[in-house]
Order: C-alpha cells, then structure tokens, then sequence
C-alpha cells in the first residue's frame, strides 16, 4: 500500500469577527441609555478631549501614562474601542521605553478615524 500525498494549497482565513467600526454604536447607546442627545454629548466631549490628549501625549510629559489611561478609559465608555486598544499599547511602550514614536503614531491614527467617524454621526443628527 502506498501513501498518497498531495499538496494543499492554503488561502488565507477571513477573520473570526469582523473588522470593529470606529465607535461601537450599540455600545455607546447602552452606555447612554439610548437617549440621543446625551450620546452626541459624550461624543462631542470625547472628540475635543481626545484631541488635547494627544496634543499632551506628543511632548511625552512626566504624566503620560495617567493621560493614555485617561483617554483608554473614555475611550472605552463610548464603544471607541480602536482607540483604547491603541492607548493599552502606547501605556506599554512607556513602560517598556521602547517604540514610543510608533505606539504614539498608531494612538494618533486611531483618535483621528474615531474622531472623524463622531464628525459624521454629529453631522447626521
């Protein structure tokens, strides 16, 4: 008896869930109880804390660490969940002291399509 061996040819998986928007609109109704205006409220002081945030966050001051925790904790409340998995990696960069320059890039990235996503939801309603 002879052994039959073929090869296979592997594609890619796609992913097991599928890529998070900006804000978890689900989420941030939960955690407003669903009435629309305290979410454009949330939403509104999220976008211009976030903003001073990073601004803060590229000088790199002696309270870094509080701030990204600071911002991955709004950033949670509001369903941004990019964004806090963004500050989570850019609080260990500043622990490790290592990679900063990236981690602050990828935050940046993420406040800014987080931002522009609340753009369009305040512009819709």
């Amino acid at each position: 008896m002879s052994l039959h061996l073929e090869q296979v040819h592997w594609m890619p998986s796609p992913p097991l869930v599928p890529d998070d928007p900006p804000i978890d609109l689900q989420h941030l109704s939960r955690m407003t109880l669903g009435e629309p205006g305290l979410e454009r409220e949330v939403l509104s002081l999220f976008a211009a804390q976030s903003r001073d945030l990073i601004e803060k966050l590229a000088k790199l001051p002696g309270d870094a660490a509080g701030l990204a925790h600071t911002l991955k904790g709004s950033a949670r409340a509001i369903g941004a969940f990019r964004v806090a998995e963004a500050a989570l990696h850019f609080e260990g960069a500043l622990r490790e002291e290592h990679d900063l320059t990236t981690a602050l890039s990828a935050l940046r990235d993420a406040v800014d399509e987080a931002r522009s996503a609340i753009d369009g939801i305040l512009r819709r309603s």
